[in-house]
C-alpha cells in the first residue's frame, strides 16, 4: 500500500487543499481543520452536516498562504464562490463570510468548550441506528431529522474535528461503491479524508483495520480507532460533483458495520488517533 492522495481542509466544511507532503502531529494532520465558523446566535459550530443552514459552506474554498507549523498558523485565504476573496486575519472577515452565508457568524482559530454542531439524518433507512437518532434528535426538519451532537469526542480539546483527528480511506474501498453502484460518482472529495491509500484488491480493506498501527512514510504512526461513519456531506454538490443520495445508499445497503457499543453505521474509511508524528509524501509505503 501506498499513499495516492493527501488533503487538509484549513476551514471545517469549506472545500480544502491537495498537498504532496503533510506534517502529521500528536494532534492531527498540521492546519487540518484549523478553523471553524461558529453561528452567533447559539454558539453552535457551522457544519455542512446540516445541508439546509449550512450547504454553501462548500461553495467556499480555503487555503494557507504559507505552510503552518505545529507551533505558527499563518492565514487562510478563502475564496467565495463569486471569487470574493478574504483573509481569515482581515478585520471583515465575520462581516464578510455572515452577509455571505445570511447568518451572523464568527470565523474561530479555537472550538468552545463544550462545542456542538447539527447533524441531518436523510431518510434512509439503516444509514445509521434509529436508537441513536431518536436519543439525540434536536428537531424535525421537512421529514428529516436533525440532531445536536457533541464535537469532537476523540480529538484535541478545542479542535474542529467532528470525532477524531485523522482520516483514512482507501482506493479499494471507493473502487469497490464504484462497481457496487456505477451511476453514483464516488470522489474522494465527497469522503473529505487525509490520506487516501492505494491498495489492492477492491473491497472495504478498512474494516478490518480497527486497533491496528499503520506505519506512513519513514516516522509517523496511526493506530485506528473505528470505520468512519459516514454523512449526508457525501450527498452535496460541490465543484463539478451534483448532489447524490446513492453514494450514502451504496454505503448503507453494501458497508453496514457493527462498531462496539455504537450499533450498526454506513461506513466508508477510517478514523485515527497519532501515536507517533511525522512528515508523509505521496508515494509513501504503508505498512501494517
Amino acid at each position: 500500500m501506498e499513499i495516492s492522495e493527501l488533503w487538509r481542509f484549513p476551514v471545517k466544511s469549506m472545500l480544502g487543499e491537495r498537498r504532496d507532503r503533510l506534517d502529521v502531529g500528536l494532534g492531527g494532520v498540521v492546519g487540518d481543520r484549523a478553523y471553524g465558523v461558529i453561528d452567533q446566535s447559539d454558539g453552535k459550530v457551522a457544519s455542512a452536516k446540516n445541508p439546509r443552514k449550512w450547504r454553501s459552506l462548500l461553495a467556499c474554498s480555503a487555503e494557507f498562504v504559507d505552510e503552518p507549523a505545529a507551533d505558527e498558523r499563518p492565514p487562510v485565504r478563502i475564496t467565495l464562490p463569486d471569487g470574493t476573496v478574504v483573509m481569515s486575519d482581515a478585520p471583515d472577515v465575520d462581516a464578510v463570510l455572515s452577509a455571505f452565508l445570511g447568518r451572523a457568524v464568527t470565523l474561530a482559530d479555537s472550538a468552545p468548550t463544550g462545542a456542538t454542531f447539527e447533524e441531518t439524518w436523510p431518510a434512509i433507512d439503516g444509514m445509521a441506528p434509529a436508537e441513536f437518532i431518536d436519543s439525540t434528535r434536536a428537531r424535525v426538519d421537512e421529514g428529516e431529522s436533525v440532531s445536536d451532537l457533541a464535537l469532537g469526542l476523540a480529538a484535541p480539546p478545542g479542535s474542529f474535528f467532528d470525532l477524531a483527528p485523522v482520516h483514512l480511506v482507501t482506493t479499494s474501498s471507493l473502487d469497490e461503491l464504484a462497481r457496487l453502484r456505477p451511476d453514483s460518482a464516488f470522489a474522494v472529495q465527497r469522503f473529505r479524508p487525509n490520506v487516501v491509500i492505494a491498495a489492492e484488491p477492491s473491497g472495504f480493506l478498512e474494516n478490518d483495520w480497527t486497533g491496528t498501527t499503520l506505519k506512513l512514510g519513514a516516522d509517523a504512526r496511526l493506530d485506528v480507532m473505528m470505520p468512519t461513519m459516514r454523512c449526508v456531506m457525501t450527498t452535496l454538490a460541490q465543484g463539478d460533483l451534483p448532489d447524490d443520495r446513492g453514494v450514502l445508499r451504496a454505503a448503507t445497503d453494501h458497508n453496514r458495520i457493527e462498531i462496539s457499543g455504537l450499533g450498526h453505521w454506513a461506513c466508508v474509511g477510517a478514523y485515527a488517533s497519532v501515536s507517533a508524528p511525522g512528515a508523509i509524501c505521496t508515494g509513501d509505503a504503508i505498512e501494517t
